[in-house]
């Protein structure tokens, strides 16, 4: 028998896992069936791979000597048929368009405009809270451009080997039942919302050190902060119950208002990120004056938050262009 990667595999399964048994879940395999391989793979090696009890299965010598080759062997693999796929692609041209999105606002007006322009190509998205899962989806080949944030001045996800250009900086608004007592104003004072409860989606990155600086600055340690999805935040806030840090451009629904924080203490930038030798950067320019457009349409179908950018002019699209 000739070793193969599969093979390397099956090792790196059993040693990681410590148990045959589980390896054999973790590779949909018969435990049996991955038995009689690992058997095969120490035949052709000539010796056992593993020691054997109750306790699980602990690499042999020889054992750890084909681990250390198979975690050099197996990454590096990957890595070209990363770049084959890319190189590939650059070839043919870009005919497809996989987009990655934390929630924003841009991927509706993307995805419209891509697909007026090119109506034969084929566009699909995923949606994750994780701006760092995004990014190491583009770097793998499996997107081709992701759309995340960042608060403040932080840096994209620490994935190296990705282009990244700003579309837009927001002010970070607050969500409002209609009739509470600071819905009046046309800005809130964070310090005014000291003894309220919060609520904001899930997500990384630095947004609630962010916060809970931003409260400091304005004298409060902020009370609970809820964390779930837009559709259980929007009823969190319509009961009441707390009060919601919110992207600008959303459109609150009836009963609800959105309003900006004073001296805008938080600020969230839209990045897009693709990978600088895939074909997505032969059309990275006309996808990035596209997600510019489906903000600033974005912002513009939120008449006060348009207002707002009007008398803010540090904010918004840094790339629009003069009308």
């Amino acid at each position: 028998m000739n070793l193969e990667l599969r093979h390397l595999k099956v090792v790196c399964a059993i040693a990681e896992t410590g148990s045959v048994t589980k390896a054999a879940s973790l590779l949909g395999l018969a435990q049996p069936a991955l038995t009689a391989q690992l058997q095969r793979i120490e035949r052709t090696l000539g010796g056992p791979l593993f020691e054997r009890d109750r306790r699980g299965a602990r690499p042999t010598a020889l054992g750890e000597l084909v681990l250390a080759r198979a975690r050099v062997l197996l990454p590096a693999m990957k890595g070209l048929q990363d770049e084959a796929a890319r190189l590939a692609e650059r070839g043919t041209g870009l005919t497809r368009y996989r987009l990655g999105a934390v929630t924003g606002p841009i991927v509706g007006g993307l995805v419209h405009r891509l697909s007026a322009d090119q109506p034969q190509a084929q566009i699909s998205t995923y949606a994750s809270w994780y701006a760092d899962e995004l990014a190491q989806m583009v770097l793998a080949g499996r997107l081709d451009f992701a759309i995340v944030g960042a608060c403040g001045d932080a840096a994209p996800p620490p994935v190296e080997g990705l282009a990244w250009r700003v579309l837009a900086v927001d002010a970070v608004f607050v969500l409002l039942p209609e009739d509470h007592e600071q819905a009046a104003k046309d800005e809130v004072e964070l310090a005014d919302l000291a003894t309220s409860q919060w609520v904001a989606a899930p997500g990384d990155g630095c947004f609630g050190d962010c916060f809970a600086a931003a409260c400091a600055r304005a004298g409060f340690t902020p009370r609970k902060m809820y964390e779930t999805d837009v559709r259980g935040g929007i009823d969190l806030v319509e009961t009441g119950e707390a009060v919601a840090l919110c992207q600008p451009t959303f459109r609150p629904v009836a009963g609800l208002v959105t309003r900006p924080l004073a001296g805008a203490p938080l600020r969230w930038r839209q990045l897009i990120g693709w990978h600088p030798e895939s074909a997505a950067a032969g059309i990275a320019d006309r996808v990035l004056a596209y997600a510019t457009e489906a903000y600033l349409d974005s912002a513009q179908r939120n008449p006060a938050y348009a207002d707002w950018l009007s008398r803010n002019p540090a904010f918004g699209a840094p790339h629009a262009v003069p009308g």
